[in-house]
């Protein structure tokens, strides 16, 4: 089975940016699943307490329109629509046991929920 080229953009760190620890938890996790040349997706879908969510996914690597934002000696995937919502955010990871784990602080949000998953812009 072949595949075709797939066409998608390159961005940068004015889009996301990946913080050291979110770095360094997911090039562990890519590893762990033998792929270390993968990249973390980032999609923001309706739903959650404030109307807006993250959803976040292990891929191989980008999809048509999508943009790949090389940050940090990782890779973050974003379709075009979710970037509108996602622009100038950084991506953390925190070991809190209550609120631990990837974390996506974004200027953009109007109001968050103290669940910090969700948003609305």
């Amino acid at each position: 089975m072949t595949q075709g080229t797939v066409n998608y953009k390159i961005g940068n760190e004015k889009l996301i940016k990946v913080l050291e620890g979110a770095s360094i938890h997911l090039r562990g996790l890519l590893s762990k699943q033998g792929r270390p040349d993968g990249a973390l997706r980032i999609a923001v879908i309706g739903g959650g307490c404030s109307g807006l969510q993250y959803k976040m996914d292990l891929v191989d690597g980008p999809r048509d329109r999508d943009i790949l934002v090389p940050s940090n000696e990782v890779q973050v995937v974003i379709d075009p629509k979710s970037a509108l919502f996602v622009s100038g955010s950084e991506l953390d990871y925190s070991d809190d046991l209550q609120q631990g784990g990837f974390k996506v602080t974004n200027p953009n949000a109007v109001v968050t929920c103290s669940c910090g998953e969700s948003f609305s812009a």
